[in-house]
């Protein structure tokens, strides 16, 4: 047996079935040449593929040099596509999914949940996503068009999802991590580029990633009921991580911070208000709200829900789709569609504004008004059939929270992955080795 494993032809037939599975799977079929590599890999062998690797005679002191250009071609060669089709590492840098995920949080991502998408823009520096020093870490020279591999399952309700920032197409190169547009709604395009651009633009699968609990699904209505998600009429599961910010008066008196700080309210979210005497946005989920209220210097615990006109009054610059005409709130909030691929809507000036970015941006129609009229293409259109699905993504800090809400859907195609794993996490507040969350360590997500 172990001198038929060894038989190069039988080395040779089993990686040239897994390469062309691969293959299979990738859909793209020119890759099918690699057999040739494979072929001689094994069996011709006139090639020296692994040309940086320094032959060593008996006894010869190893060339450290060659030892590390060995280690990075691996890495690049390797490692590299697992990290493209596989598994990608990806850090939690802000509190928008608390208490779920924490700020600090390294998790594994698994592309191969969704299945992984061809690169759109394969000539790109491995192991960094879209810059490296300032500049561009990959090259529009070739460019793909948007294709996904099959996956393990498809974007489900409730799933806690990566994916690209849908208005991360739009970059301000002094404020890289901010919302173009919203910049664009309140301070104006001309003042907003002078004052921070020039302006970045960035394909697909090379925008920020996001981290959010995908709370609506494709062909979903979802509707939001002071601060209550309801899909199709139906209240939201209940998750335990799902928190909210909360009114808390006190006799004059603070809550200790360790009793915070055990209810994952760090201290960064913590500001004791004397003129209530209390806290006013104080982040719990319910059980800690429950908790919070039976402390002895504790007189009343309330939940903070937005009304319209909510407190602030620039709402309609803030909230989807930023118009006059949705009076909505982040806690009251629809009832919206969610697009599905096939389906077709009535089309009107009113609904509009929910869908013009899906039509315009993410499926690339001329769309334009003409004397109240709606003109898709150039042709008078009263309806219209979406190409893509979308999602409606919302973090578990509901309070604190950059989500849909603030950007509408996200497509289909700028969907990364699924967390699967707490590798390591830290506590940014804390010195070592107080920092380390070693209750969080290799958690399931």
């Amino acid at each position: 047996m172990k001198h038929i494993l060894q038989n190069r032809w039988v080395k040779f037939g089993f990686w040239a079935v897994a390469y062309t599975l691969w293959v299979i799977w990738l859909g793209n079929f020119w890759w099918l040449l690699g057999l040739i590599v494979v072929f001689d890999l094994f069996i011709s062998k006139k090639v020296k593929w692994a040309f940086w690797k320094k032959n060593y005679k008996e006894g010869e002191k190893k060339n450290p040099i060659y030892e590390w250009i060995d280690a990075i071609v691996f890495a690049v060669l390797v490692v590299a596509p697992l990290n493209m089709f596989v598994v990608q590492a990806y850090t939690i840098p802000t509190s928008s999914m608390e208490n779920t995920l924490m700020t600090g949080d390294y998790l594994f991502v698994s592309k191969l949940a969704y299945g992984p998408k061809v690169p759109q823009r394969p000539l790109s520096l491995p192991f960094v996503h879209n810059t490296i020093f300032g500049k561009k870490s990959y090259s529009d020279l070739i460019k793909v068009d948007y294709r996904r591999m099959a996956g393990f399952s498809d974007v489900e309700r409730n799933d806690i999802v990566v994916f690209g920032f849908p208005h991360g197409d739009t970059v301000l190169q002094k404020l890289p991590t901010d919302d173009y547009y919203t910049h664009i709604r309140f301070n104006g395009r001309e003042y907003t580029e002078k004052q921070f651009g020039p302006i970045i633009t960035r394909p697909v699968d090379k925008k920020d990633n996001y981290v959010k609990r995908c709370v609506a699904i494709a062909g979903d209505t979802l509707q939001i009921v002071d601060g209550q998600v309801m899909v199709n009429g139906t209240p939201q599961e209940f998750f335990p991580g799902i928190q909210n910010t909360y009114t808390v008066k006190t006799n004059g008196t603070s809550i200790n911070q360790k009793i915070l700080d055990q209810m994952g309210v760090s201290l960064e979210q913590v500001w004791y208000d004397g003129t209530l005497p209390g806290y006013r946005n104080l982040p719990l989920n319910e059980e800690n709200a429950k908790e919070i209220a039976k402390i002895a210097n504790v007189l009343e615990v309330r939940q903070n829900i937005d009304v319209y006109p909510p407190d602030y009054p620039e709402s309609p610059l803030m909230i989807f789709p930023f118009s006059e005409n949705y009076k909505w709130t982040r806690d009251n909030y629809g009832p919206i569609y969610i697009p599905a691929a096939g389906d077709t809507i009535s089309l009107s000036i009113e609904n509009l504004p929910l869908y013009e970015r899906v039509i315009s941006v993410y499926e690339g129609h001329k769309l334009e008004i003409k004397d109240g009229d709606i003109y898709i293409d150039g042709v008078l259109s009263q309806t219209y059939t979406f190409e893509m699905d979308y999602y409606f993504m919302m973090g578990d800090n509901r309070h604190n929270s950059l989500d849909s809400r603030y950007w509408g859907f996200v497509p289909e195609d700028h969907i990364v992955g699924e967390p699967k794993v707490i590798w390591f996490s830290t506590d940014r507040n804390k010195s070592f080795p107080r920092n380390i969350r070693w209750n969080r360590l290799l958690k399931f997500v």
